[in-house]
């Protein structure tokens, strides 16, 4: 329970309103560490609870003291924006029977209207690297009186290229601050850890690289792009879901895929990195409220994307690697609930797809369409053709049996030159002319035989 947990009564009043009564494996394990004060580096795969272990014991801090003076007490760096949106979401949900401010700094709003942000001073802010970095350069941001710095989704800000933006922005923090780094992945982790956190206490909940067990993951074989839109249109119109993510590998994929399912009349919405702020966050509206019940996205939808009813996944395009392939099908089977992941595979994808099952410990199992079979079958099993025989190397010993090291050639013997062997020319008239010549100078001593040159 999380009264157990020893969180203000706000919090738990909070908690109780969103029906939040037990408390997950990665809170369990973090959220005592994290109100003793320590520093931590937490890794949990995805949808297992991670946000609010670090959300709770960060406002049941700032809920112990007062600091009406103070600039911002609590930053959270993220790598997206709707990952940055989905934390500010669910920060607010548990502040709200208390007086604490939360509020964004992201790429794709009025900068001005930011700067009007900070000189409010809300207790915490949300925020991407990028534009807070900017705000740093331009002296709008004041970190000096910071109590928690929280860096969430760290794998993905390192991916990303944030590596020195998010270094800049801790130089600028509190120096005592308490640091929280939180990733779905410890891998490639340390040098943020050496460099930002004091003696920090490592928590690893269950295994990240394997995909989440309440999802049950199918493969759908599949010949070309003509084939994988009609194999998309069916699973689309036969599954049963509330809501789906069709995931694509690039931004140009994205749209053209969108065009052609408005064009068969199908009602989706859209998700990738060059749209704007308000726009990504009208496609999201839609799709929660139900207006929609299907996006189309790149992998900028693969992580923080937490909505309600998501509980089909089909990869449209294979993820590049398994961390993708996690973060993707993690968009469902969240919470405990089941979910269906289902990956159109090309002979192209085949090698990646058996490396997955290698990596995440998984089986895929093989699912077909009616009337939509691939040609394809899987890669075929070479057998023995009995031509080995014929391909042994040539006897390259020389007539003392001795191997000499060097290929013999076998010279070419024809028939013609074979069949007058031992048999005796018939000489030529001038041969026949020069013999008799001979003869009756010489004598009788003197036949008519070939004449050799030397």
């Amino acid at each position: 329970m999380f009264a157990e947990l020893k969180l203000n009564e706000r919090l738990l009043k909070a908690l109780e309103a969103l029906e939040f009564t037990e408390p997950t494996d990665v809170q369990k394990a973090t959220i005592p560490l994290a109100l003793e004060g320590r520093d931590l580096v937490v890794s949990s795969e995805t949808g297992s609870g991670k946000t609010a272990a670090f959300i709770l014991p960060t406002l049941n801090r700032l809920l112990q003291q007062d600091a009406p003076k103070s600039g911002t007490r609590a930053l959270i760096l993220t790598p997206t924006r709707e990952l940055c949106r989905q934390i500010v979401k669910h920060c607010k949900q548990l502040a709200a029977f208390s007086h604490l401010e939360v509020n964004a700094i992201t790429g794709g709003h009025d900068f001005k209207y930011q700067r009007a942000i900070f000189r409010k001073n809300p207790e915490i802010l949300v925020a991407t690297p990028g534009r807070l970095k900017e705000h740093l350069e331009k002296g709008s941001a004041d970190f000096k009186d910071l109590e928690v710095l929280i860096l969430d989704e760290a794998d993905r800000m390192l991916d990303m290229g944030f590596t020195d933006d998010v270094m800049e922005i801790a130089a600028s923090c509190n120096a005592d601050r308490q640091t929280l780094l939180f990733s779905a992945t410890l891998d490639g982790q340390q040098y943020l850890t050496d460099s930002l956190l004091r003696d920090p206490e490592t928590i690893a909940i269950g295994d990240h690289s394997q995909a989440n067990a309440n999802v049950q993951q199918k493969i759908v074989l599949t010949d070309d792009e003509k084939h994988k839109n009609k194999l998309l249109l069916k699973l689309l119109e036969t599954q049963e879901y509330d809501k789906a993510i069709v995931f694509v590998n690039t931004k140009a994929q994205t749209n053209k895929l969108v065009g052609w399912l408005k064009y068969m009349q199908q009602d989706v919405g859209v998700l990738h990195g060059d749209m704007d702020q308000d726009a990504r966050n009208n496609e999201m509206n839609r799709l929660r409220r139900g207006r929609i019940k299907m996006l189309i996205a790149t992998d900028v939808a693969a992580r923080g994307l937490d909505i309600k009813g998501i509980d089909l996944v089909i990869n449209y395009d294979l993820a590049r690697n398994s961390e993708d392939f996690i973060h993707r099908t993690g968009r469902t089977g969240r919470a405990g609930q089941d979910g269906l992941a289902i990956s159109l595979i090309t002979q192209r994808d085949w090698d990646l797809m058996a490396r997955f099952e290698r990596e995440l410990d998984i089986r895929f199992d093989r699912y077909s369409v009616p009337g939509l079979e691939a040609k394809f079958k899987g890669p075929k099993k070479v057998k023995s053709s009995g031509k080995a025989a014929a391909t042994k190397k040539r006897d390259t010993s020389d007539k003392s049996g001795k191997k000499s090291g060097k290929k013999v050639e076998k010279s070419k013997v024809r028939h013609r030159d074979t069949k007058n062997i031992g048999k005796r020319r018939k000489p030529t008239a001038a041969q026949e002319a020069e013999a008799k010549s001979a003869a009756e100078k010489w004598g009788d001593g003197f036949s008519a035989a070939p004449i050799k040159k030397k």
